[in-house]
């Protein structure tokens, strides 16, 4: 019988502890956030993504740029660091939720999106 109930008291030790620690890993994880620069100095970044949302991410040492927009071969253009970013730049900022404030971890260069009703 004793051994029935330490089992039964393992079991239920095990279904307690195992959300709790798997909660820790999952608040860890990257967010995405996708908009156009509003405003970048030195340290801070701000996004907006035209629906309303303007976000701050704070620079890190270890931020890393990304540039995908396809002109790699046209030096002037390229995003390689976060001196190279520029007002209306397109981004999506990696950035995990329990930072705070939160902190850029990694920026991707966007293409440029078109507005509604812009022409072709």
């Amino acid at each position: 019988m004793r051994a029935v109930l330490r089992k039964v008291a393992l079991i239920a030790l095990v279904a307690f502890v195992l959300p709790l620690s798997l909660a820790g890993v999952a608040s860890a994880q990257y967010r995405e956030f996708t908009g156009r620069v509003d405003k970048i100095n030195k340290k801070k970044l701000i996004v907006d993504n035209r629906m309303g949302d303007k976000v701050t991410f704070e620079r890190l040492k270890g931020t890393t740029i990304e540039d995908t927009r396809g002109d790699a071969g046209d030096k002037k253009g390229t995003r390689e660091s976060w001196n190279d970013l520029k007002k209306e730049d397109w981004v999506t900022v990696h950035w995990k939720m329990m930072d705070k404030p939160r902190k850029a971890y990694k920026i991707i260069v966007l293409p440029p999106k078109m507005e509604a009703g812009e022409d072709l």
